[in-house]
């Protein structure tokens, strides 16, 4: 029976739209909508009439005649859309025009009860992704159902606990792919954390007291090693105020240390390659070979002097035996100069032929072991019930627990154990040791220092006769027999008594050493943290002669032996130092709580070395400031000597203290300092990046345009360019040709400028280069610094000086033959108030600005003419440069289409640019830097530049802005040959941010 439906006007070939017709967002619409229908409906995207009724399954057969046309017919009309089509369309699409005639009826109720089934299948059955709470209206859920079945009715429970069982056993197959981490608790187990800690020490050696930083302090990985920079809290003045008052601690066990072992004289003759007298005292002077003071010296590349320095050292003698001419030196280092300064002392020394140490088997849990290859696989276990099971807590075995407990790494962790240490040379017999990390340092920097060692340290006692009797394996038993090495040790520990009745550290001669052994710090360790203060009570038991005699002559050649140059001592005391939680049961049965175990345990005697740091030595104020004490300690009693320290309380410092300590004493800091160096050339390197990251991650309009204040180098100080102008300047008499103009306005200083920018570029790229050097010469130093007219901080008074050649051309010529392409070390003192930062400019002041000093000192300096960014404007030239080709590239190829297309063997116009007026170089650029090639670094604002500061801020002891830094020795001649007396040594300085100048005084302390 066939019905007619006027009403129905859709047909299946205007109804629906392909998917390949369909835009890609309603494909993907379309997708998400049917991708939880179930599979036995299908779409077909063929057109049918009735909505698709016969590409149905499930609906039966066809029995009745049907008026459906096959899927595989095209419409007629290539326009009609095909499919269901969202929204409402243009042409009508989706919509048939024409109404149909008929529908069958059968057909059609077939295909919906079909329909109807298929949505009843997707409402009934659950998927992976549905929830039985979902068959419950929404005022009966309740969050707890999910874990908590109970609070579901009982005709779901059922469902919900297969449900639940289903899904634990998902979770499980996942947590088979995936190890379970350990818990917080197991992983802070001492076990597993000690396990963790020498893993981490692999790659960056860490200091014995880096978990003591690490929750004080800001870390920093530097030179191999993890180190603290700053203090988490703000204790900038605190440390200052220790430093002059009190007592500020550091941990320097970083620094490397190198022993030689060998003759005397084959020792001096190899270490002389080294260094020059000229610079100072070498390895050969008196008082440092004989062991009694420390000395320093600046190491050269064999026979270089004086160019090519690798850094400066530090060294200790140890004391003469009688009777032999076997000497052992101690050179200390920065770890960034070791590999260098290892393969100069090696060259020197003929040390080439390596000694392999003993592979000693050391059996270590396999958790410990680092895998640096390929690892074996892992042999099948014989018994099945160590198999770890899956998802269970990973603790150890009793078959792991039988053996050897994890080590604590004590030195380098990150050396292999097959490494050489150790070098001989046949021909001269001198071996050079390696022992780096196997002696703690630390440095106490103030004038009650020694109080604090004092308060903390206490000679050893001697052994009872029963201790004496008996053989022991320890190495203070076996010394006490010895009545000479008693005598001795009381010597030493009389004058460590002497030390205590001294007022300040500064007192005693620079450098000197004072070996001692002590008692175990921890055994007198105070319940609360005390201040160390000079006690009068003892300073009046001294005796005043030979405290006199201490200040004067220093601690006697014998008294200067230590235990700690030995290293099977070391090795002894190491090994056997007493645990904190043997400690802890010891104390436990004490009688009295808080007393002192007594007797001593002979494993708590400890060999020690005491090194007097001298303070500020050169110029005429703050004499002796920053001295201190360094303590040599041997490896593994780091924190027994920390702990005790900081309970006397002492500041703490990191790496930022020791350039500020620097900075005070007026004395270049490694390898901040050292521009000639190889060391301080890498970095400033990575100052530079690390600085000009900084700048780019600010927007431009919040940038600083350095340009704009005639900064050509903001972020770093091209030393070799400005001697190279100075020395070119001083030829062609520079100064007296740029005369006047140096005052111009700031049209011809832009003018001149552009004019450098064409000129200087090819003259700087091919100058063949030549290396800069630091004027180290005391001689040449103390005559350029009587030049100068020293004067105190700004510039009160002036200080006296011997008598001097007089400065005229002459001098000038002759000086600077031998030291023409020279930096110089110096300090500047600004007059009024100003804070110097980092990388300001050294200038020169013109005449008239030399006239504005006689207002008065605290009157303010000259200004700087704003400078034009000539960049700027050629930047946005070239980014309207691309538009502007765009729009004619389009205006071309509609009139190629009515002309004939050009050939493509010719040339663009609009693209085959000039590469320097490219876009890709602009882009390059940095909104407000010059860039490279810089051009003239000396000309290039309007007072010339003598140098650059490398340390600025405003000095807490001298109350005013002081600034430290290099400029160059042939302008600093010139310019004072040009000045009147009265103004001599006076110069400007201007930050890179700042257009305003400040007067300053310069000082070259020597």
């Amino acid at each position: 029976m066939n019905t007619t439906y006027p009403e129905a006007n859709i047909t299946s070939a205007s109804a629906r739209k392909t998917h390949m017709k369909m835009s890609a967002a309603k494909v993907k619409m379309r997708g998400k909508k049917m991708r939880n229908q179930p599979v036995s409906v299908q779409y077909p995207s063929g057109s049918t009439q009735n909505g698709g009724d016969t590409s149905v399954t499930g609906g039966g057969r066809d029995d009745g005649p049907s008026n459906v046309r096959p899927s595989t017919e095209r419409p007629k009309n290539p326009h009609q859309r095909a499919g269901w089509v969202r929204g409402h369309q243009k042409d009508g699409g989706g919509y048939a025009k024409e109404m149909p005639k008929l529908i069958t009826a059968g057909a059609f109720a077939r295909a919906r009860s079909a329909e109807v089934r298929a949505m009843l299948k997707a409402v009934t059955v659950t998927t992976g992704s549905s929830h039985v709470c979902g068959a419950l209206p929404k005022h009966m859920r309740r969050r707890a159902m999910s874990h908590n079945t109970k609070r579901l009715p009982r005709r779901l429970r059922d469902v919900a606990n297969r449900m639940r069982e289903k899904s634990l056993q998902a979770g499980s197959k996942k947590k088979k792919e995936q190890a379970k981490s350990k818990s917080r608790k197991a992983r802070r187990r001492h076990g597993n954390l000690l396990l963790e800690f020498n893993r981490r020490q692999r790659k960056n050696m860490w200091l014995e007291t880096h978990i003591w930083h690490a929750k004080r302090f800001h870390m920093v990985k530097k030179w191999g090693y993890c180190l603290g920079d700053r203090p988490t809290y703000k204790c900038y003045r605190p440390c200052y105020r220790a430093m002059s008052g009190h007592c500020l601690l550091q941990d320097l066990s970083y620094y490397c240390c190198i022993e030689l072992q060998g003759e005397e004289d084959k020792l001096l003759a190899s270490l002389s390659q080294l260094t020059s007298k000229e610079a100072g005292p070498t390895f050969a002077a008196a008082l440092s070979l004989s062991g009694r003071r420390q000395g320093s010296v600046m190491v050269y590349k064999a026979g270089q002097y004086p160019s090519q320095p690798l850094g400066p050292v530090t060294f200790l003698w140890r004391p003469r035996t009688q009777g032999s001419t076997h000497r052992q030196l101690w050179i200390w280092a920065h770890p960034i100069i070791k590999k260098d300064l290892l393969l100069e002392l090696q060259t020197v020394c003929q040390c080439c032929e390596a000694v392999v140490p003993p592979v000693v088997p050391v059996v270590t849990p396999a958790e410990v072991v680092p895998t640096l290859g390929p690892e074996p696989e892992p042999k099948p276990e014989k018994n099945p019930e160590t198999k770890q099971i899956t998802g269970t807590k990973r603790k150890r075995s009793c078959k792991d627990a039988s053996g050897p407990p994890a080590k604590k790494i004590l030195g380098d962790g990150t050396r292999s154990p097959t490494t050489p240490v150790t070098w001989k040379s046949s021909s001269t017999g001198i071996v050079i040791n390696d022992l780096t990390m196997e002696i703690v340092r630390y440095r106490l920097i103030g004038p009650q220092s020694h109080s604090v060692l004092a308060e903390t340290l206490e000679a050893a006692t001697d052994c009872d006769e029963i201790n004496k009797s008996q053989s022991s394996s320890l190495w203070w038993p076996e010394h006490c027999k010895d009545e000479s090495k008693m005598n001795l040790h009381q010597q030493q520990a009389d004058v460590y008594h002497i030390l205590k009745g001294i007022y300040s550290t500064g007192e005693l001669p620079p450098g000197t050493v004072l070996g001692l052994t002590v008692d175990d710090p921890r055994l007198t360790l105070p319940t609360k943290k005390v201040k160390a203060l000079p006690c009068v009570k003892q300073a009046q038991e001294v005796d005043e002669e030979k405290r006199k005699e201490l200040m004067l002559r220093g601690v006697s050649e014998h008294c200067c032996q230590s235990y700690l140059w030995e290293q099977s001592v070391r090795d002894n005391v190491t090994d056997n130092k007493i645990s904190e939680q043997e400690l802890n049961r010891m104390r436990s049965e004490v009688l009295v709580p808080g007393s002192r175990l007594s007797p001593t345990p002979l494993q708590g005697r400890v060999p020690i070395l005491l090194v007097h740091q001298p303070g500020k030595q050169v110029g005429h104020e703050m004499s002796s400031w920053g001295a201190g004490w360094d303590l040599l300690l041997p490896k593994g009693w780091g924190m027994a000597f920390w702990v005790p320290l900081v309970y006397r309380g002492v500041r703490i410092g990191g790496l930022n203290m020791s350039l500020k300590h620097s900075q005070n004493k007026g004395a270049p800091h490694f390898p901040h300092d050292y521009p000639d160096c190889f060391a301080g050339v890498h970095f400033q390197e990575e100052q530079e990046t690390e600085l000009l990251d900084k700048f780019k991650r600010r927007p431009p309009a919040k940038r600083t345009n350095y340009i704009k204040h005639g900064c050509l180098a903001p972020f770093r100080c091209p030393w070799q360019q400005l001697a190279e102008e100075w020395e070119l300047i001083l030829r062609e008499g520079g100064e007296d040709r740029k005369g006047d103009g140096q005052t111009g306005t700031a049209t011809e200083a832009d003018t001149e400028m552009e004019e450098e920018v064409t000129s200087h570029r090819d003259i700087t790229v091919t100058k063949p280069p030549s290396r800069i050097t630091v004027l180290r010469n005391t001689k040449s130093l103390r005559l350029l610094s009587g030049w100068c007219k020293p004067t105190t901080s700004k510039g009160q008074r002036h200080c006296r000086v011997r008598e001097l050649p007089p400065l005229d051309r002459s001098a000038t010529t002759s000086f600077l033959t031998a030291h023409g392409m020279s930096l110089v070390w110096v300090r500047l003192s600004l007059l009024s108030k100003g804070k110097p930062e980092l990388h300001a400019m050294v200038c020169v002041p013109t005449a008239e600005d030399l006239q504005l000093l006689k207002k008065g000192p605290g009157s303010s300096g000259p200004q700087e003419p704003p400078h034009r960014d000539h960049f700027k404007s050629r930047i946005k030239r070239r980014k309207k440069g691309p538009k502007k080709a765009a729009t004619s590239s389009l205006s071309s190829k509609t009139e190629g289409k009515e002309s004939n297309p050009p050939s493509g063997s010719e040339p663009n116009p609009t693209t085959s640019e000039d590469p320097k007026s490219s876009p890709k170089s602009s882009s390059d650029r940095i909104f407000g830097l010059w860039p490279d090639p810089l051009p003239s670094v000396t000309s290039h604002c309007s007072r010339l530049t003598l140098g650059w500061v490398t340390q600025g801020d405003f000095s807490l002891s001298a109350g005013c802005g002081d600034a430290l830094g290099f400029v160059s020795v042939a302008g600093l001649l010139n310019t004072l040959v040009n000045q009147p007396m009265e103004h001599r040594g006076m110069l400007l300085l201007r930050n890179p941010a700042s257009l305003h100048y400040r007067f300053a005084k310069i000082n070259i302390e020597v």
